[in-house]
């Protein structure tokens, strides 16, 4: 009999109302604003009570390089969170919202999958409560303000060929990468190069999820950057007079969205930037809100760990003032396979020799993780081909390094399959042996910084900037924003720029290309190589599989 796929799983669920799973977190049925009977909003009202109860641990899931085979990262985040409560911890989980661009591209969905999920499914991979319409809104509003400005005389002064303001979508079209607005004649506006990002990648997503309350989200609105004037001077968008209206816009947004898990634990799905191009962490108002009232709180940070937990600690960490207990970080056979040598179509067959290759990746983001003085689990994703022998040599690599590893079967079974490694994060969060810190101090240098993210994380020879991009840097320290930490830009499938070489490879040189000033957000924006802020779409996009059926139910999410 075949296994049922996620969204035949997701449809069969009983789920509690909403009301009833807030209140296992103790939220008042007041605080709760109801989008439907099974997702909710947590009110910013009561939110702004809770400042002076304790913290719970913070746990965070991160992964390996990831590769085509898949690694279940989100998967992992939700099993180790329904893991914890069946052991008796309190226990909440924290993720991003998905983004409508890789849903119909290259993920079909991203809301974990198979016994490990959270739902409802649909409405989370598809419009949800509307928060991404919200952002992208804001963002769009700003740049139609620009032009605006340009347009009824310009009083700033502002150069049309130095706005650095773009729009954005959210989805995959790379046609819309480079554009040229303003054409058809005076009553268009200025003709003027642009272009597009996808929503994900808006500073306006940053700042979203990085805002502690109303006033800290419309004061950091108001420091975005859009360009300079003729004179060289930065203009800002409070100088457009954007950031009110734009704030008006996200206030609703701002609130966490409250959803559940397959096994009626509560999930906080809320923000969405991506790792490979922004900071890649759910909001900062979801997570301290989790902590308010959970004991343990299991968030996860996009991509691999060079990409998604060193910005997480290094961006994320440092503006909240989050202090990580633990972090999990998820391998899988078929992806340690991968790292080794072995071909796609391969990956189903045993080979240990392969996977002993491919733990130098693994080996690699464990020593990472360590630089932040984060303790670390491994937690083997079992997949149905793997083969005793190879979970013993990836038993035998973390053994040999002192690291707690866990052979984990949620995917399949749920909680059930987790229980092993829930105790050993339960134990490892309660020893008190986490002593997080940056990976950089604040006074370091823009380029020092870079460079050290390079060489520590990535495991590179040095960086190489060039001219424009470096003088923009020299700008920014002049113009008071040296203290900034960086954001890397850069592929999620390898350590160095080059997404072909896998493994662990070094000494390599990573290429900075590009710069960007996201003064709202409070980071530096370091393009590396050939990444993209607005991807596109594979040559079979999921977005064909998808549909609805004769009933009008979706199908082809998975």
């Amino acid at each position: 009999m075949a296994f049922p796929s996620d969204i035949e799983i997701a449809r069969a669920a009983k789920l509690q109302p909403i009301s009833e799973i807030g209140a296992k977190l103790g939220i008042p049925f007041a605080a709760i604003e109801p989008y439907g009977r099974n997702k909710a909003k947590v009110s910013l009202d009561y939110l702004g009570r809770l400042g002076d109860r304790p913290d719970g641990k913070l746990i965070l899931v991160t992964a390996i390089t990831p590769t085509p085979a898949g690694e279940g990262k989100t998967t992992t985040t939700v099993g180790l969170g329904d893991g914890l409560n069946r052991i008796g911890r309190r226990t909440a989980i924290a993720l991003r919202e998905p983004s409508l661009g890789p849903c119909f591209g290259m993920k079909g969905g991203a809301a974990g999958g198979g016994y490990a999920q959270v739902v409802p499914m649909e409405d989370i991979n598809l419009h949800f409560t509307g928060d991404f319409h919200a952002i992208g809104s804001a963002h769009n509003l700003l740049s139609a303000m620009i032009d605006n400005h340009l347009y009824w005389g310009n009083k700033l002064d502002l150069d049309a060929r130095r706005v650095a303001w773009r729009r954005v979508v959210d989805m995959n079209d790379r046609a819309l990468r480079d554009i040229v607005v303003g054409l058809g004649g005076a009553a268009n506006g200025f003709a003027r190069e642009t272009g597009y990002d996808i929503t994900v990648a808006s500073e306006v997503m940053a700042i979203f999820c990085l805002a502690r309350d109303l006033k800290d989200l419309e004061k950091s609105l108001g420091e975005i950057v859009v360009g300079t004037g003729r004179d060289k001077n930065l203009v800002r968008a409070r100088d457009i007079k954007g950031d009110g209206a734009m704030a008006v816009l996200l206030r609703d947004a701002l609130a966490p969205n409250l959803v559940q898990t397959l096994e009626n634990n509560p999930a906080f799905v809320h923000g969405g930037p991506f790792a490979n191009i922004a900071h890649g962490c759910n909001s900062v108002m979801a997570t301290r809100t989790a902590l308010k009232l959970a004991d343990y709180v299991v968030t996860e940070a996009g991509f691999g760990a060079d990409l998604g937990a060193e910005k997480f600690f290094d961006i994320k960490c440092r503006k909240a003032g989050l202090s990580p207990a633990a972090a999990v970080v998820v391998a899988t056979v078929r992806a340690l396979k991968f790292h080794g040598g072995v071909a796609l179509a391969d990956l189903g067959t045993e080979n240990v020799a392969a996977v002993e290759a491919g733990l130098a990746n693994l080996g690699r983001h464990l020593d990472n993780i360590a630089k932040f003085g984060v303790p670390a689990v491994v937690a083997i994703n079992r997949f149905s081909a793997d083969s005793e022998p190879e979970h013993i040599a990836i038993i035998n690599y973390c053994d040999s390094r002192g690291v707690p590893v866990s052979i984990c079967n949620h995917w399949a079974e749920g909680s059930k399959g987790t229980i092993q490694l829930a105790r050993q994060v339960a134990e490892i969060a309660g020893s008190g042996t986490a002593n997080f810190q940056p990976l950089y101090p604040n006074g370091m240098p823009l380029i020092e910084k870079a460079r050290t993210v390079a060489r520590e994380i990535y495991g590179a020879k040095d960086i190489f900037i060039d001219g424009p991009a470096y003088a923009l840097v020299k700008q920014y320290e002049e113009a008071g924003f040296g203290h900034l930490p960086v954001c890397m830009a850069k592929t999620q499938y390898s350590f160095s720029t080059n997404p072909d070489k896998k493994g662990a490879p070094s000494g390599h040189i990573v290429e900075i290309r590009e710069v960007r000033l996201a003064a709202g957000a409070g980071f530096v924006v370091m393009i590396c190589g050939n990444i993209m802020t607005m991807p596109g779409l594979p040559r079979t996009p999921a977005a064909e599989a998808i549909r609805l059926d004769d009933s009008g139910q979706v199908i082809g999410l998975f």
